[in-house]
């Protein structure tokens, strides 16, 4: 009788570390589904960006960037890209609701480091055949998403650069800027 009760304990025991392990390891694959897919642009919509740009706005911020880390890698010939929030936060008499963006290079030495010009990397920018600017309107209060997608080619050079996101206002007035590092990875 004892060895039958020491066999039932051994068995109980195997089932309770299996039961464990496969409960371990189907939390860490749904954590890296959740924070691994969060962050990539391409396969979000653009209402899927803008829940993630919502709760990115503080009290009085014009412009954030998704992710919020402000740096992206990126392997070569592979789409890629970032999302930006901007929220209309004029009042009175300077309330325009007319915005207007450019992506741009904001790295000069962006040549000796990636072997690419500034206009190469700008022409890497996919917005909807847009190129790297954009109108927006945008009600008093409110904020509108932009999603900037671009394809670094295959066998760009291992670098780090910067695009700026500029702003500007219906007077042509700078709104806000902000930056985006991108890393180009074998």
């Amino acid at each position: 009788m004892r060895k039958s009760g020491a066999m039932e304990l051994s068995i109980g025991t195997i089932v309770i570390i299996v039961l464990a392990m496969s409960m371990l390891i189907l939390g860490l694959v749904l954590i890296k589904n959740i924070f691994g897919g969060a962050t990539d642009i391409t396969d979000m919509t653009l209402d899927q960006l803008r829940n993630q740009v919502s709760g990115m706005f503080g009290s009085n911020k014009e412009l954030v960037m998704y992710p919020d880390t402000l740096h992206i890698d990126v392997k070569g010939g592979e789409l890629s890209g970032f999302g930006f929030g901007v929220k209309n936060i004029l009042e009175g008499a300077q309330a325009g609701t007319e915005f207007r963006y450019e992506v741009i290079v904001a790295d000069n030495f962006i040549e000796d480091k990636c072997g690419v010009t500034e206009e190469e990397a700008v022409d890497w920018i996919n917005l909807g055949g847009t190129g790297g600017s954009g109108d927006l309107s945008i009600a008093s209060g409110k904020f509108e998403a932009v999603k900037v997608t671009f394809e670094v080619p295959d066998g760009a050079k291992l670098c780090t650069f910067r695009y700026k996101v500029k702003v500007y206002d219906d007077n042509d007035q700078i709104y806000d800027e902000d930056i985006m590092d991108v890393t180009i990875r074998a």
